[in-house]
């Protein structure tokens, strides 16, 4: 799946002012009102924007968005997250990748290494791996979540902690800016809480839209973890937090 142009830059646009107006798009392309309605009628219905009357708001509340159309926010960003994080990880590791659609970028970008051992509840990152025979892939128990293909619940916790590894390779769906980490579902949160407490060195890899988003549920902290991966963070008071946490913060797109 992929955006055109013009799809990419009104999803820009409302990300940067929270929504987007029929009449302001159509002045800014110089096209009819209804080619822009149209426009934003695709972006709606791929749920990357909500619709409102005259326009579109930028989903950046409590809701979440369905996991195909997370696919594509901030793809190329995620793409060099991915890589920037899949450089920090050498051959023969052993690392948990967690859900999300950024671990996946990870999973992706780590294709070339050899003697890897990874253990997922994460079955698209599975699947993805599971063909190459130089890594190893473990896959948790427990209940499969139709929407996005990830493993949550106690028996998936359970799972994980039987195991002491390398690295650890999580996702959130918002960062506060106290540095609370934050997600949807609690089953989810537990899993990731669990990946955690059991990885010598964990990586947070986050595009920057996860500034602009908020979610109910605690993960933890960003000062429980030791390297963040992001493509920008223009935020003085998470900065602030990885200085003072000692987490070494890497912007892919500076």
């Amino acid at each position: 799946m992929f955006l055109p142009p013009r799809h990419t830059e009104i999803l820009e646009m409302a990300k940067e002012h929270g929504r987007v107006l029929v009449d302001d798009l159509a002045v800014h392309f110089n096209l009819t009102p209804q080619t822009i309605r149209k426009d934003l009628n695709d972006l709606c219905d791929q749920r990357l924007l909500t619709r409102i009357h005259g326009g579109a708001l930028f989903p950046s509340g409590v809701q979440n968005l369905e996991y195909e159309a997370r696919r594509l926010i901030a793809a190329s960003e995620k793409e060099a997250i991915g890589r920037a994080a899949a450089n920090l990880i050498p051959d023969n590791a052993s690392l948990f990748v967690n859900i999300g659609t950024t671990t996946e970028a990870v999973g992706q970008a780590l294709l070339d290494r050899k003697g890897l051992m990874i253990i997922t509840n994460n079955i698209n990152v599975a699947n993805k791996l599971r063909i190459y025979p130089d890594i190893e892939v473990v896959i948790a128990g427990g209940v499969v979540r139709g929407s996005d293909g990830g493993i949550v619940g106690e028996a998936a916790v359970d799972f994980i902690r039987q195991f002491k590894v390398d690295f650890a390779v999580i996702g959130t769906s918002a960062i506060d800016s106290d540095g609370a980490l934050l997600d949807f579902d609690f089953r989810e949160v537990k899993v990731a809480q669990a990946i955690m407490a059991n990885a010598r060195h964990v990586i947070l890899v986050s595009d920057s839209t996860k500034f602009e988003r908020t979610a109910p549920v605690r993960i933890g902290h960003l000062s429980q973890v030791n390297t963040f991966i992001t493509d920008r963070c223009e935020s003085e008071a998470i900065r602030r937090i990885c200085a003072d946490a000692d987490v070494r913060l890497i912007e892919t797109s500076v």
